[in-house]
Formats: structure tokens, sequence, C-alpha cells
């Protein structure tokens, strides 16, 4: 249900809206999710939900990224360097005890820079050896270790990966990782 009224949302900050930085789309995404969640409930109450989320924009002929996120963040490798961990904001994309708008974070790329956008499915699947959560850190590492092979050669140590740590547990979560080389 979540994702149907946030993928609805998200098409009407665009087009109906035109709004056209990261940013400006979630606070708009945001700001429909909360009046459709409210609109069939009691007065007085509201609904507290909504989605993690991560959105950029890329301007190949200038090298810039514009990116916002909803508590999910963004990875940068850049010539074999660890990896650059931008932070979402600290709040979903929906209802909040928190009221401020997302950031936009605005980077320039070169030739070369791999980025990665994600969702939290990956790094919260339990598995392994004590059946506990992948984590963060543990992705990053992957994703550095990895870096240096071309993008459909990643996507198979990726699932090799997480179809391993996994092992019989049942998937928790929606896994949404995207890597673009620039």
């Amino acid at each position: 249900m979540v994702s149907v009224v946030c993928h609805n949302a998200l098409n009407k900050a665009i087009k109906e809206f035109k709004k056209i930085t990261p940013a400006d789309i979630l606070n708009k995404v945001a700001e429909i999710v909360v009046a459709d969640f409210n609109k069939n409930i009691e007065e007085g109450q509201d609904v507290k939900d909504g989605m993690d989320a991560s959105l950029c924009t890329i301007d190949l002929k200038t090298g810039q990224i514009l990116w916002a996120g909803a508590h999910n963040p963004l990875f940068i490798i850049r010539d074999k360097q660890p990896i650059f961990e931008i932070k979402g904001d600290n709040l979903p994309v929906g209802q909040s005890e928190v009221k401020h708008n997302f950031t936009n974070h605005e980077l320039n790329l070169t030739k070369g820079d791999l980025i990665y956008l994600i969702t939290d499915g990956y790094a919260d699947q339990f598995g392994g050896p004590k059946n506990k959560k992948f984590q963060r850190t543990k992705l990053k590492e992957l994703l550095f270790e990895i870096s240096s092979k071309p993008m459909n050669m990643q996507l198979i140590k990726m699932k090799e990966t997480f179809d391993n740590w996994k092992g019989n547990n049942e998937q928790i979560d929606d896994v949404t990782i995207m890597g673009v080389k620039i």
C-alpha cells in the first residue's frame, strides 16, 4: 500500500507539480503522501507511515550530481579511494515527528566514478554463521571490493554474496542497489 501511494505521489510531484530537484521532489512526495494517508481517518489521528528513498539527477555533460535521501545514503567510489558516503536526511518520505525539508547535495563527478543508491534491505538481511544482519559497513566493503569489476559482474557478485549470507532465512525486506559508472 505504501509503495503504491508513494509511486503515485512521485509521478504527481514530477508531472503535475513540475518538481525537478531531488529535494523538492521528495518534499512534495512527502506532502502528498501525508495528505493521502490522512484522507480517510478520524479527526485528530495521524497515519505515521512513509518510506525511505534515494533520488538523484546527473548531468552527464557537466558531471554534476544532485542527490537527496530519506534515511538512505549515497555511496561514491573514486580512484580506488575508500567509499565516500553522504548520509540521507533523518526523516522518511511521509509523516514524521521532525519537520524540515530534504537537503540537496551537489557534487561534481569525474569519469570513472561509481555511485551507488541503496535501500536498507541488503544490509538488514539476517544470515551468516551467527544469523546476524549483514550491516552497512560490510556492504560498503563488498562494494569497494568489487568496484573494479564490470557492472554486470558486480551484480552477479552482489547476488551471490546476498544469497550465501541469507542461506535458508527468508528475505526480510526489498533489496535495491543501483550502481552507475560515470
